[in-house]
């Protein structure tokens, strides 16, 4: 059974070649090409983190990623997510692979952002906001860049020097507050570890649209209940939104659509310019980690070839 490390995943993932695998699974799983159940949480209070089981069948491939999330990891110089991934055989059952999910996680994530900015944000997207200055933050921004043109990239963080060291790495622009990033840009994007709203609605330009991705869980959220409210609320799965996102649970929003439903033309893309603002709240979904598996092994299999 093959064995990959994050040098070894790195070298086989490219965000490019990500992106449209992240949206083939999108598309499979809402139109029932995929078996999914919702992951299975572990608290371990204690240490004021948790341990979570993602299974599923995807085409030729099933297979589950055991991830931990430990907060507490980055005062130690650790990363805080944590993730192995397993591949079988979906006709036999035959173990094909395991490997590091510490980048899969980073960068599917990332991708599924891409691909719901290039779905349902106007095609003039000047300005991006950023607010969170982590290895998400970091990820987004390479990401997002391939969909759309960004002339300004403003990133905020409670920590300002964290923020202005992402903005001189990536050309952008630190700033004071998350209201001074959200005012009038076109895309933004939540990744923080807050468990409370960090944007306000009443920031938020006409026809904006947000990638909210940072908070999961049912008492978390980045976004105010103005912001969730100010238009169409798109999400990767109903289910899973509906029990792990704060965002939709605290408020009760109600979902528009499922990504995969509008990539499969089953609804509408809600978002255009002028149109009310759109809101992609990302949970994170087994289906996607094993795409960006399945990738990754398919590139080992060409290589060895």
């Amino acid at each position: 059974m093959l064995f990959l490390e994050e040098d070894q995943v790195r070298e086989r993932l490219r965000l490019e070649e990500l992106i449209p695998a992240i949206e083939q699974a999108l598309t499979a799983y809402s139109t029932g090409r995929v078996r999914q159940p919702l992951r299975t949480i572990l608290a371990i209070e204690e240490h004021h983190a948790f341990f979570a089981a993602m299974p599923a069948v995807y085409e030729d491939i099933l297979g589950a990623k055991l991830v931990c999330v430990f907060p507490g990891n980055a005062a130690r110089g650790l990363h805080t997510h944590l993730a192995m991934i397993q591949l079988f055989r979906a006709d036999t059952g035959e173990p094909l692979a395991m490997m590091d999910g510490r980048l899969i996680t980073e960068l599917r994530t990332a991708a599924v952002s891409a691909v719901a900015t290039k779905t349902l944000a106007p095609q003039a997207t000047p300005v991006l906001a950023i607010l969170g200055s982590g290895v998400q933050a970091r990820a987004h921004l390479r990401a997002l860049r391939l969909v759309r043109h960004f002339e300004e990239v403003r990133v905020w963080s409670r920590t300002a020097a964290h923020a202005a060291r992402l903005a001189e790495d990536a050309g952008a622009k630190a700033v004071s507050s998350p209201e001074a990033a959200v005012r009038d840009a076109d895309v933004v994007v939540t990744v923080t570890n807050s468990s409370v709203p960090v944007v306000e609605g009443t920031w938020l330009k006409a026809g904006a649209y947000v990638n909210a991705v940072g908070a999961v869980g049912p008492t978390r959220r980045e976004l105010d209940e103005i912001t969730m409210r100010s238009g169409p609320v798109v999400v990767e799965s109903r289910e899973a939104a509906l029990r792990e996102s704060g965002e939709i649970v605290i408020p009760h929003v109600p979902v528009y659509a499922e990504l995969g439903e509008i990539l499969a033309g089953k609804k509408a893309a809600p978002g255009a310019t002028g149109c009310p603002n759109v809101v992609f709240k990302s949970t994170g979904i087994a289906v996607e980690d094993l795409a960006a598996a399945r990738l990754v092994y398919q590139k080992h299999s060409a290589n060895r070839k």
